[in-house]
């Protein structure tokens, strides 16, 4: 899973940037996640994550979105009371964080088209 997605942890904002490339499946979510959970990769004084599909594109039924809510609420340890950008390149690709942000609980998600956008919402 190594080559799906790369971390950035940016000190200055206190936002973790997680890039993902080639086309991603529900599998990759979780597994790059967990992942990075279990290799401490996530800073504990992360204030919010900036997630980059601008060089993936997904690959996920519509009928598994609701998994990816549900692994957040599953680690509001890690993602609890933080706002977690979504940055696409296709209206296609925005169809899926759309979906995800109706189901937030515990923490917020949104849609993004620009890096500018996505960073000003999650550090107000």
């Amino acid at each position: 899973m190594q080559d799906k997605a790369k971390y950035r942890f940016d000190e200055s904002t206190g936002v973790l940037y997680k890039y993902y490339f080639g086309t991603i499946t529900l599998g990759d979510i979780i597994s790059t996640w967990d992942d990075a959970i279990s290799e401490k990769i996530i800073p504990e004084n992360t204030k919010g994550f900036i997630l980059d599909y601008t060089k993936a594109n997904f690959d996920i039924k519509l009928n598994e979105v609701n998994k990816i809510p549900e692994y957040y609420k599953q680690h509001l340890d890690v993602f609890g009371n933080k706002k977690i950008a979504v940055i696409t390149q296709t209206p296609e690709d925005t169809v899926f964080p759309i979906l995800v942000e109706k189901k937030d609980s515990g923490y917020s998600s949104h849609p993004f088209y620009t890096h500018e956008a996505a960073l000003e919402w999650v550090l107000s």
